[in-house]
């Protein structure tokens, strides 16, 4: 396929011990839920929010048909470590994503009831009305914020990790990435950025780069293993996680931070109480503890704010 097409690699079902074998992490078969290679009882299972309690002050700015109702139906979408993975058991979430949502559930007196969705089916869902809220790692863009409300609790962005032997010792500028084949997440940030700024290789009168895309969370790192793709871009903290244990890859380089929230239908009268309760978080200690669980404490920010503006691109 020509380098001036884009290429859409679709969802592939894989069976268990196919999954397993390829150490390829999927947002939808619990049985592939390690994109880095690792194991995936290494994933950390301690319990940090156990103790969180009740935050009145919270709970006071829940819609009241929320609170008789006592349940949230969160959409999360699961697949790659730290923000989230399954266990073993194919059942249980874990990562940044489930213990921040289960704690604020805890601070504000709901039940959280969780179903798995693909990522880039999640910020059209909230908007229907289907979910009440949504998680995947999310960063606040000017383009999602004009259809979508966030509430922030981390801030993590956008990376780059080759091949250990590839030349490449950093991406400041995309136009590096020319003639290369980027792998990445459909419906993502990634996705968006890369293509967004295709036509700049052209302008450079270089060979533009060729976007692959992917719905398997893990399908991005066995395109790079196996020579089907030259980088790989994904979250910061999801790249330095995966080329911690995958032999034979580096992370190159951030390339820029974005905010990341709980995403909300525009307008949802939700956010203020879940802003509150992130901040009690912060506030009772458990914040810091979570961060620490999942080794992302450069992640933390100063404080949860509702829909914040796009943090800036790098000048170019």
């Amino acid at each position: 396929m020509s380098t001036h097409r884009r290429t859409r690699t679709t969802a592939l079902v894989l069976t268990a011990a196919t999954a397993l074998a390829l150490t390829a992490c999927s947002g939808g078969d619990p049985a592939a839920t390690d994109p880095a290679g690792a194991a995936r009882d290494a994933l950390p299972t301690q319990d940090v929010v156990a103790a969180v309690g009740r935050n009145e002050a919270a709970v006071r700015l829940l819609p009241a048909e929320v609170r008789e109702r006592g349940t949230l139906t969160l959409a999360a979408s699961v697949g790659t470590p730290p923000s989230s993975a399954y266990l073993p058991d194919g059942k249980t979430v874990v990562g940044l994503d489930a213990d921040f949502a289960a704690a604020v559930a805890r601070a504000l007196g709901l039940e959280l009831k969780r179903e798995a969705a693909g990522f880039e089916v999640i910020l059209p869902a909230l908007g229907s009305g289907k979910y009440d809220v949504g998680t995947g790692n999310f960063g606040v863009t000017e383009e999602r914020r004009k259809t979508i409300d966030f509430v922030t609790y981390i801030n993590d962005g956008q990376g780059f990790a080759v091949r250990a032997d590839s030349p490449l010792k950093s991406v400041t500028d995309l136009t590096q990435l020319c003639g290369l084949k980027v792998a990445t997440g459909a419906g993502t940030t990634f996705e968006q950025t890369l293509e967004k700024n295709r036509g700049r290789c052209a302008a450079a009168g270089k060979e533009p780069y060729e976007v692959n895309v992917f719905n398997e969370g893990g399908a991005p790192w066995l395109a790079l293993r196996q020579g089907r793709s030259d980088v790989v871009m994904s979250t910061i903290n999801g790249i330095r996680y995966a080329v911690d244990r995958q032999p034979g890859t580096r992370f190159l380089n951030e390339y820029r931070r974005l905010d990341v929230g709980f995403a909300f239908r525009k307008g949802s009268a939700l956010t203020p109480a879940f802003r509150a309760a992130v901040n009690g978080l912060k506030a009772d200690g458990t914040y810091d503890r979570i961060l620490r669980k999942w080794g992302v404490t450069a992640s933390g920010i100063a404080e949860s704010r509702i829909s914040p503006p796009e943090l800036p691109a790098p000048a170019r």
